[in-house]
């Protein structure tokens, strides 16, 4: 096999693992609410943060036994802004934003990522922003008020509340794609999945602690502890790994298109199995935003080949 045959069949690869962490996180919202009816999202995050770090020490030790790779003190400090970033901000406010929301709307909500990835690569200077994709933004953005329009004429003051947050999440897990990068190109993915996945565990687990240790494990079922550890370990902390492997051979701005295939499926599992149900103004909102995201992204054309952002 020539290289240039090896870098096609690593090339997809990567695009066929992406494409299954799209439909695992897509289904991954209908199960999150499964164990937030029971243990509330106190407790699943108490919970998914005392999990993490245990499969971040597991994979070190079975990548690298006792000796562990250094890193500068400047990466280190890198490492642990992703941490308080990537895990702290972000996945709280995903897991309450999902709690006070519903799966669909979480799902398309977070589909917006690939704009802010747009937004971070043009301030840092790695890329202009075209007449189409500004019209881009803009469509997506009128499409996510259209969706949340009858939240927000009915006074659903706590599903908008949740909408918002996701909405700030989508930029901070942006953020985390885009600064995530040149340290997996340095350290690897592991290395910079395990690290950050360590320090940024702490101030999850003290945030957290009350309402882990109130929560009602005792009256969990055995679905809700299935979905609770396939949350965690599968689409969590082996997504968030294989997540920054396939940036590292496709690019970010290749790869953040991909999250808006998120929505369809988000809302046909919520559909099927979570009796959720979506008017005609819903769906023309989440088409339109879904429209946005796609003619902002594709008409991209300097993303596609900026250099990896160095601090």
């Amino acid at each position: 096999m020539t290289p240039e045959q090896k870098k096609l069949r690593r090339a997809s690869m990567a695009l066929a693992a992406a494409l299954g962490l799209v439909v695992i996180w897509g289904i991954n919202f209908s199960l999150q609410k499964l164990v937030f009816n029971v243990v509330g999202p106190g407790g699943f995050l108490f919970a998914r943060y005392l999990i993490m770090p245990l499969c971040a020490l597991l994979l070190l030790l079975y990548c690298y036994g006792t000796r562990f790779p250094r890193t500068t003190g400047s990466d280190f400090w890198q490492l642990a802004r992703l941490g308080l970033v990537g895990h702290f901000l972000h996945v709280s406010m995903v897991t309450y934003g999902i709690h006070w929301s519903t799966a669909f709307s979480s799902s398309l909500i977070l589909a917006c990522g690939p704009i802010f990835t747009l937004l971070i690569l043009r301030f840092m200077g790695l890329e202009k922003l075209h007449t189409a994709q500004i019209v881009g933004v803009a469509v997506a953005f009128a499409g996510v008020l259209i969706f949340l329009s009858d939240k927000l004429l009915g006074g659903h003051w706590r599903a908008t509340g949740g909408d918002l947050f996701l909405l700030v999440a989508a930029s901070l897990f942006s953020y985390y794609t885009v600064a995530a990068k040149p340290l997996i190109e340095r350290h690897g993915g592991v290395v910079t999945m395990a690290y950050a996945t360590l320090l940024g565990s702490v101030p999850v687990v003290l945030f957290s602690l009350p309402a882990g240790l109130s929560a009602p494990w005792g009256s969990a079922s055995l679905a809700v502890w299935a979905s609770l550890v396939w949350s965690v370990t599968v689409s969590a902390f082996l997504g968030w790994l294989v997540w920054g492997w396939v940036n590292s051979v496709r690019g970010v701005a290749r790869t953040a298109p991909l999250m808006y295939l998120m929505p369809p499926v988000a809302g046909l599992v919520a559909w099927l199995f979570s009796g959720e149900q979506y008017t005609g103004i819903k769906l023309a909102g989440a088409a339109l935003t879904l429209v946005g995201v796609a003619l902002a992204q594709f008409t991209s054309r300097g993303a596609r080949e900026a250099p990896a952002p160095v601090d």
